[in-house]
This record gives C-alpha cells, structure tokens and sequence, in this order.
C-alpha cells in the first residue's frame, strides 16, 4: 500500500503498488521500487535510485540521488532496541530515539546486507551482498563481511557512476 502521505516525484515507479507499504515518506524523480518493500515515515530517497524487492528503509533513513539498494538490505535505527521498557511497558515512540543514516550519492548496496544506524555510506561507495556494516564508509571504497571490511578504494574516475549529478558539494 502505498499511503496518501507519501511524497512521489515525476516518473517513479512502483512496480506492484499493493505489494509495498511506503508511508509519511518521500520519493525522489525517476526512483523505481520494487516487490515487498517498506518505507517508512521521515525517510527520504533521492532521484534516480533502484530499490530491490524485500528491502527495509526505516525511519531516519536518507538515500541520496542514484543510489541502488539490492535485495532483502536492512536498514536499522536503534543501537538497543527493546520491545519493553526497564519498567515493564511496551516500548513507544517517546522511550527511544531515531539514530540517522545516510547513503551517499550513486552509493551501491549489495543484496541481504543490513545497516547498522548512525552511519554514513559515502558517495560512490559499494557494498558487498551480505555485509554487515557496522562503521562509515568512505566515498568510493568497497567493503564486504561480517563485519564489513574495507577491500578496495575506487577513484571517482574509476567509479564513474557520479559523473551524471556531478560531484558531491559541501
């Protein structure tokens, strides 16, 4: 279900729109999105990104301008997640705090991996299938494991994929 709150830029496609559940969220121009996947509310997805089937975007989420996520990736927003709090309660909204993490621009995101929060993907970057990525990765570098480990560093030359939006300023 994708819900009347959702903010859809020109040209997205959803490719089976009863099969999602994208809320409160906002997507970017020329984005597709794929089978099984959940956005969730505040989350922000660029232009021109690829988000694979069985993927998760939960809240605190921002994916900048040509990134693609694979399959079944995970992102995660609480460092010590709880279904109770240390009195008994079931947790709400008001007992934890939403930790950001953001993919940088025309980053890629290998199939199953998962996200830890607070992260920072870089610009370029790539992320191998399965990894599990547990600090920041600098722009144009590979990473793969468990934990993830840096394997290589790519020039933006080399990487080629930023040419279309330029490079990052700021």
């Amino acid at each position: 279900m994708v819900s009347s709150d959702v903010d859809l830029g020109d040209g997205v496609v959803i490719h089976h729109p009863d099969l999602v559940n994208l809320y409160g969220c906002r997507i970017g121009a020329g984005t597709r999105i794929g089978t099984f996947v959940e956005i969730q509310k505040n989350v922000v997805v660029g232009r021109d990104c690829k988000i694979s089937s069985h993927s998760f975007l939960c809240e605190g989420v921002t994916i900048e301008d040509g990134v693609f996520i694979g399959h079944g990736v995970m992102f995660t927003n609480d460092i010590h997640p709880r279904a109770l709090t240390a009195d008994g309660r079931m947790q709400s909204e008001a007992d934890w705090s939403v930790i950001p993490t953001t993919v940088g621009r025309c980053a890629s995101i290998g199939s199953n991996a998962t996200i830890l929060p607070g992260l920072t993907i870089g610009e370029g970057a790539l992320v191998g299938a399965g990894a599990v990525v547990t600090r920041d990765v600098p722009p144009y570098t590979t990473v793969a494991g468990v934990p993830a480990r840096i394997l290589d560093r790519l020039s933006e030359a080399d990487n080629g994929t930023t040419k279309h939006y330029g490079r990052a300023r700021g």
